[in-house]
């Protein structure tokens, strides 16, 4: 008579818990190159988990002591990261249940409602050609209410004239940030913090700083437009994302926002 493996409460719970934090990973890396370097280190561990249950000595050794000296180079490849999942963890406000969930988006499945990329891409197309400063950060994974409470909270559902209208040079709500979260403009006058790499060329201001600085703290990416050029900038992951033409950047900016 065959054995089976008895599974109790807090075994499934451990599974869960696991799966969990591996899916978030997953949302975390993806559309990054670490994305094939996590993939690379799972195949790793499970080869080794083989090789031992296979009794292998050697072959889970060699196995073992590689992924036991790697954590150090681990923290220093996935180090932006780690900064992020710490960041999004220390600004949880659990005892704002909203809040609390909007940390928890990486549960939610892919159904959500597609960005209107269109229409921020083209709002930025003509405020490009008045050279209209502006910034524009489309919200994620990462909850961005530890950076909306430094501006002026709003709920307008996101279309060319409302985006012009609030950077508008005349306008009361044109400096810092604007954010948009699921298709509305929730803040604006939004204060981000800005990057000290020593990277970024001389020739960019501290707008570009500012976006660089906010994708490289969480998973937002940033739209912006230059008030010296008019040149429309897309920032992810604290780099400049190239692109040749709108239509492809409307297409990056979908991609990314799922």
């Amino acid at each position: 008579m065959l054995d089976f493996i008895e599974f109790s409460f807090l075994d499934i719970l451990d599974i869960l818990l696991v799966a969990t934090l591996l899916y978030y990973i997953y949302k975390l890396l993806k559309g990054t190159v670490a994305i094939n370097i996590f993939i690379g280190i799972a195949l790793i561990f499970l080869i080794w988990k083989i090789t031992q249950a296979l009794k292998m000595e050697m072959l889970s050794g060699i196995l073992g002591y590689l992924l036991s000296g790697g954590v150090i180079a681990l923290i220093i490849v996935f180090q932006q990261e780690i900064r992020k999942f710490l960041l999004m963890i220390g600004t949880t406000n659990f005892s704002n249940k909203r809040s609390f969930l909007n940390q928890l988006k990486f549960l939610q499945t892919e159904i959500g409602s597609e960005i209107e990329a269109e229409k921020i891409v083209k709002a930025c197309n003509n405020m490009s050609k008045n050279k209209t400063g502006a910034l524009i950060v489309i919200e994620r994974t990462n909850s961005l209410d530890f950076l909306i409470n430094t501006g002026d909270q709003m709920n307008a559902l996101v279309n060319e004239v409302i985006l012009e209208s609030i950077f508008f040079k005349n306008s009361p709500l044109h400096d810092g940030a604007t954010i948009i979260r699921d298709n509305y403009v929730v803040a604006t006058r939004v204060v981000l913090p800005i990057s000290d790499s020593t990277k970024i060329p001389a020739r960019f201001g501290l707008r570009h700083r500012a976006a660089i600085g906010v994708s490289e703290k969480t998973d937002a990416v940033c739209l912006l437009v230059s008030e010296e050029t008019g040149e429309i900038s897309y920032i992810k992951d604290g780099e400049f994302v190239l692109y040749t033409t709108q239509d492809e950047l409307i297409e990056k900016i979908k991609k990314d926002s799922i």
